[in-house]
């Protein structure tokens, strides 16, 4: 069973949350959008409060546990779709299996996939299942949460990053997540998407950094890129205001641009 937190009225928006996270990593954007768009993000298959996967998952399997979503709660009717991070790989395959759901893709921090970076990136991706097996939750998220934000984020936005990743993330589901990103380079695919997409980027992201989020911009036809000032990874999280702007923005474009189509 995959737990989805819902609430709002509006265009539909499903949020899929990064390798460390779960659907309360998107707070932030239910806080601040809930009176415009109708939101709904999940805790992915081996993750939170959902179910552990009966068998290892791909990345199409992710992107078809998405999709089911999508047509369990919107119908035919589909939803805009936003990804951050592992979530926005999730989103861009999504895309690519089942466009006929997905609205418009939103793409934060996101990339093509650890599979692009050569044998080593991946290896590292690979390996974090062992450590955090060897670690343990807190420590992992303890270790690798501060990393996510910039250099300038405060404690206390540090604190709930690390609480929430602590609370999400738990084997096997996080090998499986880590291994469907090792195993993916989307780079020759980013030309089949025929769907409006924003991407939005961190000018302080020092997991995947601006240049791995312009290689899916400047792949997808038509996409728009934008920088968030003063933000790390977690840029939905330290800097919501422009953050949510941006997707309200774009969201509601798209939805009048397809109403006069």
């Amino acid at each position: 069973m995959t737990h989805v937190v819902e609430s709002g009225s509006g265009p539909a928006l499903l949020m899929l949350h990064g390798i460390g996270g779960s659907a309360d990593s998107f707070v932030p954007q239910f806080d601040e959008l809930s009176s415009s768009l109708r939101l709904l993000a999940w805790d992915a298959p081996g993750y939170g409060r959902s179910e552990d996967p009966g068998r290892p998952f791909d990345l199409d399997d992710y992107a078809d546990a998405a999709a089911d979503v999508i047509r369990d709660r919107c119908g035919d009717a589909g939803a805009h779709v936003l990804g951050m991070s592992w979530g926005g790989v999730i989103a861009t395959r999504l895309a690519l299996r089942h466009p006929g759901l997905v609205r418009s893709l939103l793409l934060g921090s996101s990339t093509v996939g650890s599979g692009a970076d050569g044998d080593a990136a991946a290896g590292r991706m690979r390996a974090r299942a062992a450590t955090l097996e060897q670690e343990g939750a807190e420590a992992f998220a303890a270790e690798r949460a501060p990393r996510l934000l910039s250099g300038t984020a405060g404690d206390e936005l540090t604190a709930k990053a690390t609480a929430i990743m602590a609370s999400s993330i738990r084997l096997p589901g996080y090998g499986y997540a880590a291994e469907s990103m090792a195993a993916t380079d989307h780079t020759a695919d980013l030309p089949k998407i025929d769907i409006p997409t924003l991407v939005l980027g961190g000018d302080e992201d020092r997991v995947t950094g601006v240049p791995a989020s312009q290689v899916l911009a400047g792949g997808i036809p038509g996409a728009v890129f934008v920088t968030i000032r003063g933000a790390g990874h977690l840029a939905n999280q330290e800097r919501p205001e422009a953050f949510n702007a941006w997707v309200e923005s774009f969201i509601h474009i798209t939805e009048r641009l397809r109403n006069h189509l």
